[in-house]
């Protein structure tokens, strides 16, 4: 008798505890995917929530997700990297979706939070292109502005590249920040940014006032010769590679908000890994793929300014010469 209570209390507790975690298994599986299960609830809901609802999918959708926790995880993110590039961002994607909602779009596109991601990337990149430092409350003018403009924008080229089967994406952004960048520039007084020129080559008047003043001293390559990184053993050299590439996958992530911090970077790739763990692996896969490719061929380039260092400042001189 007392033996058979015995077996009764412990088959019990075994089924108490694969019921919790039972819930728990299923509790955490409601907060991956799209979460449609939360659409049944929002019509009910005040519009201030909706609204977040609909602004956190628009930042989700910065990485081909659609799921609003993936998007609170990404916007913790970008406030602990830079408490500015958060606030730039919120006010992004809740102006874009606001403009959605006021000129009447799709509702089911504005619940979806796609007409909220344009506007968060016009803003982020804005903040990230401007030398006026952070709380630049300025700057939220044209963020606004252009955050708003990524609706019209979506919208009219939507039909246009619905005949060749094309999606907008971010077209809207790409056409918005270049058009920043070339109405506005370095030595603006309102909204400064630093030159949008890419790594090693001469700012603005730089070109001719080197060639003068290469024409007028003529340096010998002798003054030009890079000094030649210390040697490392071919142990230290692997262990360097192995941290630089793994540092590199993990930031290529983050880049895609322009966080360039390891931290904020892993909680972005938790973000993506709760919507999908198989868009997880992509994502560090073509992360992994450019990080090697441009580990590969920095070091190409290093063991030729090695091996020969005069071609660094032969091709610097053939850069004043043209």
């Amino acid at each position: 008798m007392w033996m058979d209570t015995k077996v009764e209390v412990e088959e019990g507790g075994r089924r108490r505890s694969s019921s919790r975690r039972w819930r728990v298994t299923g509790g955490l599986l409601l907060c991956t995917g799209d979460m449609e299960h939360l659409d049944k609830f929002m019509p009910e809901m005040p519009f201030v929530l909706q609204l977040a609802a609909w602004g956190l999918r628009g930042v989700s959708r910065v990485i081909y997700a659609n799921n609003p926790l993936s998007g609170a995880l990404i916007l913790a993110a970008l406030c602990w990297a830079s408490p500015w590039q958060g606030l730039l961002g919120t006010v992004g994607v809740l102006a874009s979706t606001l403009t959605a909602v006021i000129t009447g779009q799709d509702s089911a596109e504005v619940s979806g939070g796609l007409h909220g991601f344009n506007g968060m990337l016009v803003s982020l990149l804005m903040g990230v292109f401007s030398s006026a430092g952070d709380w630049f409350w300025w700057l939220l003018l044209p963020v606004c502005l252009g955050s708003a403009l990524c609706v019209f924008l979506y919208t009219g080229l939507s039909p246009l590249l619905d005949r060749w089967d094309l999606p907008v994406a971010v077209f809207p952004f790409n056409i918005l920040i270049l058009l920043y960048l070339l109405c506005t520039g370095p030595d603006n007084p309102y909204f400064p940014h630093y030159p949008a020129t890419p790594p090693g080559l001469p700012e603005h008047n730089g070109t001719e006032l080197m060639a003068v003043e290469s024409r007028c001293s003529r340096p010998s390559l002798a003054a030009w010769r890079p000094e030649a990184p210390p040697l490392l053993t071919p142990e230290r050299h692997l262990l360097k590679a192995r941290r630089h590439v793994t540092r590199g996958i993990l930031l290529g992530v983050g880049q895609i908000f322009a966080c360039g911090a390891p931290g904020p970077s892993l909680l972005i790739l938790a973000a993506v890994l709760l919507y999908s763990p198989l868009l997880a692996a992509h994502a560090l896969l073509g992360s992994a793929v450019g990080t090697l490719a441009a580990f590969i061929f920095e070091d190409e380039a290093e063991e030729r300014d090695q091996r020969h260092p005069d071609s660094r400042c032969s091709e610097r001189g053939n850069l004043l010469h043209e």
